[in-house]
């Protein structure tokens, strides 16, 4: 189940464990609890405990009988690092990625101290990237862990965003998605604390992901930021950021274009030779 994902950032989803607790504000409207009950409502087998945590020993091999190669989320619908999952089958799940190494692999957690406790046990293949949350200042500690572990591509999703992040460390981070909170009783996100990650992200040469403004009803308002979806992934060349003049556009929003390139190309790539990369929005 779950071989393709509506996620923006991955391909695939593959939940080994599923049901998860709150630790945080973030986790305050979790989308995950809302389809997990929608699923036991169902019969759906996986979800017959509801959101209770539940390793699913049946779905561990999953991505060995993928045979084509997927971008994929580990752990939608749960913690891999959550302190009720055994070590040991956490083990299991790294060397399934290990195994199934044709795929690239996004996990992703709010338990970093755990993540970091475990870190110099687990095997970190280069296709296996980390991940940590991070939704307002109060939990930067988590980037602080995620820098010391010794995964070789490092990201945050600082989804749902709910509060400003002016200092952020970006040291040995390699990428970061932004993203407002979604479904019933979201939070709003300020504009000025996404552009403010944006530049912060450029300054650093670091590839910025920008998810969804959120909203009750996200179709409505959308992805775009200054007129443009920003879609950079860890894997792109990374040399150096391709700058673009700011242009007033009607209703006084900014966008910003590469010299030469033709008007309505305004996807933000980074680029490794002096020409400008202009790619259709």
């Amino acid at each position: 189940m779950a071989s393709n994902s509506p996620i923006e950032w991955t391909g695939a989803t593959w939940n080994p464990v599923t049901g998860c607790d709150k630790v945080s504000p973030g986790c305050a409207h979790c989308y995950a609890e809302r389809m997990a009950k929608r699923l036991q409502a169902m019969g759906q087998r996986n979800y017959a405990k509801g959101f209770e945590l539940t390793p699913q020993e049946h779905m561990l091999e999953l991505p060995l009988r993928w045979r084509r190669p997927k971008r994929v989320f580990v752990n939608s619908m749960s913690d891999l690092f959550h302190a009720d999952v055994p070590f040991e089958f956490i083990q299991q799940a790294f060397d399934v990625m290990r195994r199934a190494n044709w795929h690239q692999y996004q996990v992703l957690t709010k338990r970093s101290e755990r993540l970091l406790s475990l870190d110099s046990q687990l095997d970190w293949q280069p296709h296996i990237w980390m991940g940590v949350s991070v939704e307002n200042e109060r939990f930067q500690r988590r980037i602080d862990d995620l820098r010391t572990t010794h995964a070789q591509v490092k990201f945050l999703s600082i989804e749902p965003l709910l509060g400003p992040l002016p200092r952020l460390n970006l040291r040995n981070i390699d990428w970061v998605i932004v993203g407002g909170e979604s479904g019933p009783h979201a939070r709003p996100m300020d504009p000025s604390w996404v552009l403010d990650i944006r530049d912060q992200c450029r300054d650093a040469e670091v590839s910025f992901f920008f998810k969804q403004w959120g909203g009750v009803l996200k179709s409505r308002t959308g992805r775009e930021l200054e007129g443009r979806t920003w879609n950079q992934m860890p894997d792109e060349p990374r040399m150096s950021w391709a700058l673009r003049p700011v242009e007033p556009q009607s209703g006084g929003v900014v966008a910003r274009r590469d010299a030469n390139c033709s008007p309505g190309s305004f996807r933000a790539r980074f680029r490794t030779s002096p020409s400008p990369i202009c790619s259709p929005s």
